[in-house]
């Protein structure tokens, strides 16, 4: 299914997500450019400090891990959400590893960012039970692997597409989750 027309207009505007000030200020410069945001993807990808195991992982690891994983979102929904209120109509799409739902202590920082955003996203979609706007959060279980046949970025891109239009399940896995040894 080919995306609709108003997916493929597109402009990038660069934001630091460890920064809220940054972030905020980005969405509000693409909100005056086009219009209300009627779709949020979050889905930057961690740092390689987020993926030390726990007893290597310092507090200034974690600290940046939740800056990351909790108050870019944070800032981030806040900024488009009334938006999305005015429009009567959105989607708000989380995209994690799989640390975020099953913890590995191999993967401190995104274990606990993780955690931390889809408690956020779990309150969101509580919230917006009876609004018209969506949300949902979208599982790779490892790496993303283009030529894969479930964990190509066109194939996950399809899936969030999916997701945004059919409003169905909060939680989507793009691949089952393998129980990981600890």
């Amino acid at each position: 299914m080919p995306w609709p027309l108003t997916w493929r207009r597109r402009k990038g505007y660069a934001a630091n997500v460890r920064e809220p000030e940054s972030l905020i200020a980005a969405l509000d410069r693409a909100g005056q450019e086009l219009g209300h945001i009627e779709v949020l993807s979050y889905n930057p990808l961690p740092q390689k400090e987020f993926l030390r195991p726990l007893l290597e992982s310092t507090v200034t690891d974690i600290k940046a891990a939740v800056e990351f994983s909790v108050y870019g979102p944070v800032a981030a929904v806040h900024q488009v959400l009334q938006g999305m209120r005015f429009l009567k109509r959105g989607s708000v799409l989380f995209v994690n590893g799989g640390s975020a739902v099953q913890p590995v202590q191999h993967f401190a920082g995104t274990s606990i960012g993780f955690a931390g955003e889809t408690a956020y996203a779990e309150m969101l979609d509580q919230a917006m039970k009876d609004e018209p706007i969506y949300v949902g959060q979208l599982i790779i279980p490892g790496a993303i692997i283009p030529g894969d046949e479930q964990k190509d970025p066109e194939v996950l891109a399809e899936k969030l597409w999916q997701m945004h239009a059919q409003r169905s399940e909060f939680r989507v896995y793009a691949t089952e989750l393998e129980q990981q040894p600890y």
